[in-house]
């Protein structure tokens, strides 16, 4: 017998996979109950609506990331890595990405086209490295352009998985993190040259 806790687990990660390989709008309440092979009245015991799974995805997404950003935190030992640890994601993730996209991007997307109510709530993610990225910036010595150069990085990996999916091309991606990371040192070796000014 499956305990109640592990069987939303279940519900709850089927409908993260499939909420981005198929889309939210895309995937029913059958679509998740198959995968987890569980009656629509197990399934509604857990959730009533799939907005309630929205959520649920959303807050895993939320953890899932924040754990992400910890182990960097702890495993890079300078903030120059830690932002390419974030930028290499798009080759680490490649695969899935040159299929669905990004997992953040196109649900933020999807919501946003819909004005889904937990819109605002799907945006957290973004916000969530936007304002981790701003941190190593800011550790880097970059000061007011730290907002900047974090939402650079931001936008250029949300593009770069745009393109990865649309056209399918590992060689652009690999091109496109080698030219940021570039930029990277361009922007350390900037911020390096005012201090000794």
């Amino acid at each position: 017998m499956v305990a109640a806790g592990e069987t939303r687990r279940q519900i709850v990660d089927a409908a993260d996979s499939l909420f981005y390989a198929q889309g939210f709008t895309q995937t029913s309440f059958a679509d998740i109950a198959a995968a987890v092979k569980i009656s629509r009245g197990n399934f509604y015991y857990h959730f009533k609506t799939k907005d309630e799974i929205l959520d649920a995805v959303i807050d895993k997404r939320l953890s899932d990331r924040r754990e992400l950003l910890a182990k960097w935190n702890e495993t890079a030992d300078e903030a120059r890595k830690r932002i390419e640890c974030f930028i290499r994601i798009v080759i680490v993730n490649q695969t899935k990405i040159m299929a669905y996209g990004c997992p953040v991007g196109t649900l933020t997307t999807e919501l946003a086209k819909i004005d889904h109510p937990s819109r605002d709530k799907a945006n957290e993610i973004m916000a969530l490295f936007g304002d981790w990225l701003e941190t190593q910036f800011r550790e880097i010595g970059c000061g007011e352009n730290s907002r900047d150069n974090a939402m650079h990085v931001l936008g250029w990996s949300q593009g770069v998985a745009t393109l990865a999916q649309a056209f399918k091309d590992k060689a652009y991606v690999e091109r496109e993190v080698s030219k940021i990371l570039s930029w990277l040192d361009g922007v350390i070796a900037g911020t390096q040259q005012n201090k000794i000014q």
